[in-house]
């Protein structure tokens, strides 16, 4: 099993950045790939960006990018994602979630493991 925790979210103005983390913990947390996602309130939750367990494999979804970097440092087990020139529109709850295994995938129903999400707020 992992445990995932979120943090790094905010209040921030257009154009502004914030790094998102993901700290899990569990006996074989760094074996498993990890999506971050986002849920806007009226909206689906809906994937941004993963990762495979050793880093070699991402994705970023056409969404955020150029504007933003996914990465995770196994000997800490934590993960991120760095957004950069936010907008408005990137409002809405992120988080991070994993599923056992080398691959990445882009269904939310893959994945097993979710944390509690952090509030990103961009204001005009």
């Amino acid at each position: 099993q992992a445990q995932l925790v979120e943090s790094g979210g905010g209040s921030v103005q257009t154009g502004g950045s914030l790094r998102l983390s993901c700290a899990a913990s569990g006996r074989t947390a760094n074996t498993y790939a990890i999506g971050w996602f986002r849920q806007a309130p009226g909206k689906e939750r809906e994937l941004v960006a993963t990762i495979n367990w050793t880093g070699s494999t991402t994705y970023i979804a056409d969404s955020l990018k150029g504007r933003a970097t996914i990465s995770r440092d196994n000997a800490k087990n934590t993960m991120y994602l760095q957004m950069n020139s936010l907008r408005p529109e990137d409002t809405a709850v992120y988080y991070c979630a994993a599923r056992p295994g080398y691959f990445i995938s882009h269904d939310v129903h893959d994945y097993d493991y979710w944390g509690q999400g952090t509030q990103v707020t961009v204001s005009s």
